[in-house]
């Protein structure tokens, strides 16, 4: 079953189908973004607003294109970087 998505969500959008020719395929991100959806077509694509490096791309991708997108945040993990801040200060000793 596909997430639901609305206007003005944030998503990441599939590399598998895009022409790029910086390096090989399997060394490229698998998503991009995150980009804005600025409309829903249908069921089943999305509209979203590109950036000026995917300008030259058509802005309407299939909802199994796109993944949704969690921004990540210190909340989240509160351990992570106090755990970082131990390990670097051991290594100074």
């Amino acid at each position: 079953m596909e997430p639901d998505f609305k206007e003005r969500d944030q998503v990441l959008v599939s590399t598998l189908n895009f022409n790029n020719p910086k390096g090989p395929k399997k060394l490229r991100d698998s998503f991009v973004g995150p980009f804005t959806i600025i409309k829903l077509i249908g069921e089943n694509s999305v509209e979203v607003r590109l950036t000026e490096e995917f300008a030259r791309k058509h802005p309407v991708f299939l909802v199994s294109s796109v993944e949704p997108y969690f921004q990540r945040g210190e909340d989240k993990l509160p351990s992570r970087n106090k755990t970082w801040w131990r390990w670097k200060t051991h290594l100074a000793l």
